[in-house]
């Protein structure tokens, strides 16, 4: 596999942000390691490096994406995923969300949703084939994917997050697989057309249920997806439309951002028995880098969070502040204002991470777990804060004996399997 930075110049990038997230100050000296720890560190090295790396949902900043305001070709300090920490941290193909929020089930709520979706879709298009097609492209198979890699390049590959965008036009989810898409989030916050949410959204006048699983809307799109090769995707969808897709997908789905419940009480994670059903499905969850879905907050926290909520104005649930429904001033003053309840109260960090890959491995397989960080959707940890910083997460799979395959499976092997099982599924549909 080819590279733009050399081995070394890779390694001692990797050294210093070691270094960084443990502890060490930014003197310009290495760290001092012991035997054992210099053995784990060039482990890691050597199988991150030889691994293919991917990360199943990033996502974009919308028209502004892929333009000098917001370019992914440079070190971007407003992203936590760009093509410089792309190839800093080793990351070697990522899955870009077109992401839309839930708005109005009408035919002028659907046209806006579908025009933000294309507008999307042309943004990442634009990123691949007009600005650095030099240094990443479009991926829409498994084996491309690992073609583009092979060659030196980033793959980027397109999933869709919320199935409102395809309206109540069955062809249009023919259209975003022409356009590139490989998967479709079928719900996001808030019930649509196709299915019960987790988070049902009060804004919007949301009982708990709606459809209590599935529509039969929603069901012709998970039958469609199934024929195209498009991988059915569970995150954010609630608990009833998740048995529904797993009782009706002929192909195994994924959960492209979600954690384990287990470990962290959200609807938005997958409990044990839905891990079981997603292994005996086939499928995979991509553990989310997400500090409210890894690491249950301290009761202090808690009120700390919802009196800096309340001083703002926003309004709170039981999950905490309700940023959705926060103005664009108010999510300011409060991710401003989060910082010190950090301080006080330390978020979730790479341990809890690996600690979700851990149970999820223990529950449903080492067959069934992978990477999804929603970086620059609200993801990103101490320890694992950007894609500069991956490398971390197979130093510690590696200092917690996990095996060389094991890691090379959670890194990229599971994701391209389920991929490769999808074309299949929709070659002896088609």
């Amino acid at each position: 596999m080819l590279h733009k930075l050399s081995d070394i110049r890779l390694s001692v990038f990797f050294l210093m942000t070691l270094a960084a997230y443990t502890g060490h100050r930014a003197s310009g000296q290495q760290p001092q390691h012991t035997a054992d720890e210099q053995e784990i560190l060039a482990a890691a090295e050597r199988i991150h490096r030889e691994a293919v790396t991917i990360d199943t949902h990033v996502d974009i900043a919308g028209a502004e994406y892929a333009t000098e305001r917001l370019d992914p070709g440079i070190d971007n300090p407003k992203l936590k995923c760009d093509l410089v920490k792309m190839v800093q941290g080793g990351v070697d193909a990522v899955f870009l969300a077109v992401w839309i929020g839930q708005g109005k089930r009408d035919a002028d709520g659907y046209k806006r949703a579908y025009d933000n979706a294309i507008t999307q879709f042309k943004a990442i298009h634009r990123l691949a084939e007009n600005m650095y097609p030099d240094r990443c492209q479009l991926a829409v198979s498994p084996d491309g994917a690992e073609r583009i890699i092979a060659g030196g390049k980033r793959a980027v590959t397109i999933g869709v997050e919320n199935g409102y965008a395809i309206g109540e036009d069955l062809s249009n989810v023919r259209k975003f697989y022409d356009l590139g898409a490989r998967y479709i989030t079928l719900s996001h916050v808030g019930h649509n057309q196709i299915c019960d949410s987790s988070n049902p959204s009060s804004k919007l006048g949301d009982e708990q249920s709606e459809h209590n699983g599935l529509s039969p809307f929603g069901r012709q799109v998970v039958v469609e997806m199934n024929r195209l090769g498009m991988m059915v995707d569970v995150s954010h969808i609630s608990s009833e439309s998740f048995q529904d897709v797993i009782d009706l997908s002929r192909a195994p789905v994924i959960a492209s951002h979600s954690g384990c419940r287990a470990l962290s009480d959200n609807p938005r994670n997958l409990d044990d028995r839905q891990l079981e059903a997603l292994a005996k499905n086939g499928g995979v969850i991509q553990i989310v880098a997400l500090d409210a879905y890894l690491k249950a907050p301290s009761p202090e926290r808690r009120h700390a969070v919802k009196d800096l909520a309340t001083r703002i104005g926003i309004p709170t649930g039981p999950l905490g502040a309700r940023l959705s429904e926060a103005t664009a001033s108010q999510r300011r003053q409060f991710r401003e204002g989060e910082r010190e309840v950090d301080q006080q109260f330390p978020p979730a960090g790479l341990k809890d991470y690996v600690d979700h890959i851990d149970h999820a491995a223990k529950v449903a397989g080492i067959h069934h777990v992978g990477i999804g960080t929603d970086f620059d959707g609200g993801g990103g940890i101490r320890g694992f804060n950007d894609h500069s910083q991956a490398r971390n997460v197979t130093v510690e799979l590696v200092r917690r004996g996990y095996s060389e395959e094991a890691i090379k499976k959670i890194w990229g092997g599971n994701i391209l399997r389920v991929w490769r099982e999808a074309e299949k599924v929709a070659a002896e549909l088609q």
